[in-house]
């Protein structure tokens, strides 16, 4: 993640080696430690001080280039034992719901900790996430991807079945990453701070109908319904062309924001 060492990787820096043909290794930089790679060997004392950019030369002359990981990359490299929801669904997700440093945000189905990760990397040190997760084993994998990253403190890990509710209340947006999320939202409005943003993945159109009727039912405005899709290009001079995949439709992406009518409003 970005630091303040003046533009110069230190020992404890989380890492990110990359060679011509973007293979990635990211790696903690300690004093001593060493990368071996089928390209050669990178020893750690001749990349500590180096600024970022730098290319680094394995003990075979190959070249790598010492990167300040973005979180993109990071997302993209988590460790996971369930699909992962996609940096191209997270980065819309963040700006469309409004999620910035100091605020309060709770997800619901834990997962791998994509989502989770790039939430906290959002809110910043002054904010927090609480993420409910029924399955242990997952939120085990969250809170090590979420230690390898510095980002554990920003957390709140629940290992809570959310059938009986949140035990939160004012929380500025909830993104709910399960199944049957329609039949959860009232507890959303619960937990939702007035005019509060909400967000949610589905995987097909039958369940994306019954959420929108459900969020019309309690009072929920600016419903959109949308799904991303990303087309990269070989960056080659003269020679520009689409890839040869594409990371096409991975979910459809929910939003709202809670509202309140005129009798509740008097009350």
């Amino acid at each position: 993640m970005e630091n303040d060492h003046d533009n110069y990787a230190q020992a404890g820096d989380l890492i990110q080696l990359t060679s011509p043909n973007k293979k990635n290794h990211f790696l903690q930089l300690s004093v001593g430690g060493k990368l071996q790679t089928h390209r050669g060997t990178i020893h750690f004392e001749n990349i500590i001080g180096k600024p970022w950019g730098s290319e680094i030369l394995t003990h075979t002359g190959s070249t790598y280039y010492l990167l300040n990981p973005s979180i993109h990359d990071l997302l993209l490299e988590i460790p996971r034992n369930t699909q992962i929801m996609y940096p191209k669904d997270i980065g819309f997700v963040l700006i469309r719901m409004g999620i910035g440093e100091g605020q309060t945000v709770l997800e619901a189905g834990s997962g791998s900790g994509a989502l989770t990760t790039a939430l906290a990397w959002a809110v910043g040190s002054i904010g927090k996430v609480i993420s409910y997760e029924i399955r242990p084993e997952m939120l085990n994998l969250v809170r090590k991807n979420l230690e390898r990253l510095n980002l554990a403190d920003r957390v709140l890990l629940k290992l809570q079945n959310i059938d009986e509710g949140f035990e939160e209340r004012n929380i500025d947006a909830i993104f709910l990453d399960v199944h049957n999320a329609y039949d959860f939202i009232h507890h959303v409005r619960n937990s939702l701070k007035p005019g509060g943003h909400f967000g949610c993945i589905m995987p097909t159109t039958n369940q994306v109908t019954r959420l929108i009727e459900t969020l019309r039912q309690y009072t929920f405005v600016l419903i959109d319904v949308c799904e991303i899709m990303l087309r990269y290009y070989k960056p080659v001079p003269g020679r520009l062309r689409p890839t040869d995949r594409m990371v096409a439709h991975t979910g459809y992406l929910i939003f709202a924001r809670m509202g309140i009518t005129a009798n509740q409003s008097a009350s």
